[in-house]
């Protein structure tokens, strides 16, 4: 499953790491130095700094997002939610 995470960048759903408030990056050390070593190995991709609202951690990349959390968390679940449409509709068209 694809998961559209703003920007025109579609992801797989497969790699997604990690998806974390934005707000967190200036709280930990730790991210803001993973961050800071991707960005020289260029895999980092960034949006415009005033619309970030979450970072999304994936296999390869970690990409800057303008959507928030809850909204990139309701499209990673809409797989589950589409499986149960399609698990009913296989019950009632008997």
């Amino acid at each position: 499953m694809f998961i559209h995470i703003g920007d025109d960048h579609v992801i797989q759903s497969k790699d997604v790491v990690a998806i974390i408030d934005h707000s967190l990056m200036a709280s930990s050390s730790i991210i803001e130095e993973m961050i800071f070593n991707q960005r020289k190995n260029r895999r980092v991709v960034e949006t415009e700094e005033d619309h970030v609202k979450a970072i999304v951690i994936t296999n390869d990349y970690i990409y800057f997002s303008p959507l928030s959390v809850f909204t990139l968390k309701k499209r990673a679940n809409m797989k589950t939610t589409l499986n149960k449409l399609e698990d009913f509709s296989e019950e009632s068209g008997g």
